[in-house]
C-alpha cells in the first residue's frame, strides 16, 4: 500500500525527514497514517513470527511436563491478555507509542525513562535470542560457524529496519502468507497421519498439577508481556475511529493488541509438542531448537532434498520478520530515553546500530544455553512496568478518576516523576525479583510472578489515592484553545507552525510557548533553558 511521502524535518539539524525517524518522540500524525486497520493489524501480527515461543514452550514442556507447561502457559495468556488491553487501546485511539502512554499513566516525563529503558532491554534480549536461532538454523543448513550466523543475522536487518513503519508494513504483510504455510502446513499433516503424536504429547512428564511449577513455567511465558510495547509500535499508526470503520478498528486492535498473545500461547504449546515429538531422535538439548523440530516434522512427509531447505527458509524468514520489530522499537526506547535526559536529539538510527551491536554482544557470549534463566528474572521487571500502567489506566482513570483519561506526554505538562507508578513499579520489581532469588524462602520462590503481577494491582491505586492525583499534571491546560480531540474523539488534524523549526504539527503535538506562539514536543524536548517551557498552574483533577 503506497503511502504518500510527509517531509518534516526534525529540529536537530543532523536528523534524517520525519518519514525516516517515524515520529519517534512524538503524536503520529494523520497526514502520515494513510493505512487502514486491516493494514495496521496484519503488519503488526506479521511481527510475532518469531521462533522464541517454540523453543520457550519446549523447554518449560521438557522441563515440567506437557500438563504443567499447558497451565503455565494459559495462565500467562490471560494475564498478558487482560493487561495488554487498556495499553493497545491508547494506542490506537491516540496515536501514541508505550512510551509515551507511560509518562502519563503514572510516571511523569522523565520517570518513564526507567521503563524505556526495560523496553530497550526487551528488544535487544529478544534479538540476541531470535538471532541466535537463526544462526543455528544457518549452521545445520550451510555449516556456517555460530559466531558467523551471529553476525550475519544482525547485519541484515540494518537495511530492513531503516525507513520505518512503511517498509515493516509491506514487508510483514508480503511475507504472512508464506510464512502461514510453512509454519502450519506440516503440523497439520503430521497431527492426521500420526494420531498418536498427539496422545504422547499430552501424556508427556504427565505426573499431575504441580502449581510451583505450573508459576516458574509463567515466569518465562510472562516475560513476553514487554511484547506489548511492539505491537504498539505499529498500532499508534492506526487511523481515527470513525463510524465507517469502528468494527475493523476494534477486530485490528484487539487481535494485532493484546490478542497477539493467543498466537503466542498456541506456538509455545506446538513448541511442547514438536519438541515431545522429535525428543527420542535428536536429544533433551537439541529438542528445543526450532530448526531441529521443523526438521524433524518435515521429514515425515517431504523428500530429503527439501527438508533442510524449507526449514531454513522458516527459520530466516521468521527471524527476520520478528528482528526488524525488536530493532525498530529498541531504536525509539532508546531515542525517547536519551533525547529527554540530554536534550539533544541524535536521530533514531543512530540508536538502531547501538541495539543491535547490544544483541551481537550477547549472541557471542551464547545468551540461548541460558534463555529460562534470562527470561525469568527479566520477567519480573518487565510485569511490573505493564500491570502498573495497565492498572493506572483501567483503575485510576476510569474508575477513582485521579489521573486523567486523556493521556499527556508533552514536557512541561507533566511532572519530571509521579510516585504513583514510580512508587508502584520499584516496590513490585524489587520484592519480585527478590522472591525470584529465594530471600523469602524456598517455598514462596517460583511464584514470583504473581507478586509482580499482584503488587501493581493494589499499589497504583492506593498511592494515588494518598496523593489524590496531584502528580500527574503540572498544568491543568496547554495554553492553546482548541481543543486536542475533535468532536468525534479522535486527535485534531488541525495544523499549527512551531516557533522553533518552523514546521507544522498537528494539535496533540503542540503547546503553548512561554515566549509566545506554540511549539512541537520535540524541539520542546530539545530546549535546554527551558525558556519555551510553559509555568506550573494547579493540576486537573477528574
Amino acid at each position: 500500500m503506497t503511502v504518500d511521502e510527509v517531509v518534516e524535518p526534525a529540529p536537530a539539524r543532523g536528523a534524517s525527514k520525519e518519514t525516516l525517524e517515524d515520529y519517534t518522540l512524538r503524536f503520529a500524525p494523520r497526514t502520515y497514517r494513510r493505512w487502514t486497520p486491516a493494514v495496521v493489524g496484519a503488519s503488526a501480527l506479521g511481527g510475532i513470527a518469531y521462533m522464541a515461543d517454540f523453543s520457550i514452550g519446549a523447554g518449560i514442556g521438557l522441563t515440567h511436563g506437557t500438563g504443567n507447561a499447558l497451565l503455565a502457559i494459559g495462565f500467562a495468556a490471560i494475564v498478558i491478555f487482560v493487561t495488554g488491553f487498556p495499553l493497545a487501546y491508547y494506542a490506537a485511539r491516540y496515536n501514541i507509542d508505550l512510551d509515551l502512554i507511560t509518562r502519563g499513566s503514572g510516571f511523569g516525563y522523565y520517570g518513564s525513562v526507567i521503563t524505556s529503558v526495560i523496553f530497550a532491554s526487551f528488544t535487544f534480549i529478544f534479538f540476541a535470542l531470535e538471532g541466535s536461532i537463526m544462526a543455528q538454523g544457518l549452521r545445520y543448513a550451510m555449516g556456517l560457524p555460530l559466531w558467523l550466523g551471529y553476525l550475519a543475522s544482525t547485519l541484515v536487518i540494518i537495511p530492513l529496519v531503516i525507513y520505518g513503519m512503511k517498509v515493516l508494513a509491506k514487508l510483514q504483510s508480503w511475507t504472512n502468507p508464506l510464512w502461514l504455510v510453512l509454519m502450519v502446513a506440516p503440523l497439520v499433516y503430521l497431527v492426521v497421519a500420526d494420531p498418536d503424536s498427539v496422545s504422547r504429547w499430552l501424556a508427556y512428564g504427565d505426573s499431575g498439577v504441580n502449581t510451583a511449577a505450573v508459576m516458574l513455567g509463567a515466569g518465562v511465558c510472562l516475560s513476553l508481556m514487554g511484547q506489548i510495547g511492539e505491537q504498539i509500535d505499529y498500532l499508534r499508526f492506526m487511523p481515527p475511529r470513525t463510524e465507517q470503520n469502528r468494527r475493523a478498528w476494534w477486530t485490528a486492535m484487539v487481535l494485532a493488541g493484546p490478542g497477539w498473545v493467543v498466537f503466542g500461547a498456541i506456538k509455545q504449546a506446538i513448541g511442547v509438542f514438536m519438541a515431545v515429538y522429535v525428543l527420542d531422535a535428536v536429544g533433551k538439548v537439541a529438542a528445543v531448537e526450532p530448526i531441529e523440530q521443523f526438521t524433524g516434522v518435515f521429514k515425515q512427509f517431504m523428500p530429503p532434498w527439501l527438508v533442510v531447505p524449507l526449514a531454513l527458509v522458516l527459520v530466516v524468514l521468521s527471524q527476520v520478520k520478528i528482528n526488524v520489530t525488536n530493532a525498530y522499537s529498541g531504536s525509539l526506547a532508546w531515542t525517547n530515553s536519551f533525547t529527554r535526559v540530554t536534550k539533544h536529539y541524535p536521530g533514531r538510527l543512530v540508536f538502531v546500530l547501538v541495539n543491535l551491536a547490544i544483541a551481537l554482544v550477547l549472541m557471542e557470549a551464547d545468551m540461548f544455553s541460558f534463555l529460562n534463566k534470562v527470561l525469568s528474572f527479566y520477567s519480573n521487571c518487565a510485569m511490573a512496568w505493564v500491570v502498573t500502567v495497565a492498572t493506572d489506566i483501567a483503575i485510576n482513570k476510569y474508575v477513582l478518576k485521579l489521573s486523567p483519561k486523556q493521556p499527556e506526554f508533552r514536557r512541561g505538562m507533566l511532572y519530571a516523576v509521579n510516585p504513583v507508578g514510580v512508587g508502584s513499579f520499584l516496590a513490585s520489581s524489587i520484592l519480585s525479583i527478590s522472591v525470584y532469588f529465594g530471600l523469602f524462602g524456598a517455598a514462596i520462590q517460583p511464584y514470583s510472578p504473581l507478586v509482580a503481577v499482584g503488587i501493581p494491582i493494589v499499589l497504583t491505586p492506593l498511592i494515588a489515592v494518598l496523593t489524590r492525583g496531584r502528580f500527574y499534571l503540572r498544568r491543568n491546560d496547554d495554553g492553546i484553545a482548541e481543543p486536542v480531540l475533535d468532536a468525534g474523539g479522535n486527535p485534531s488534524g488541525t495544523l499549527y507552525d512551531c516557533v522553533e523549526c518552523g514546521e507544522s504539527y498537528e494539535r496533540p503535538d503542540m503547546t503553548a510557548s512561554a515566549i509566545g506562539g506554540e511549539i512541537c514536543s520535540l524541539c520542546l524536548s530539545t530546549d535546554r533553558e527551558g525558556r519555551h517551557v510553559l509555568p506550573e498552574i494547579s493540576p486537573l483533577r477528574g
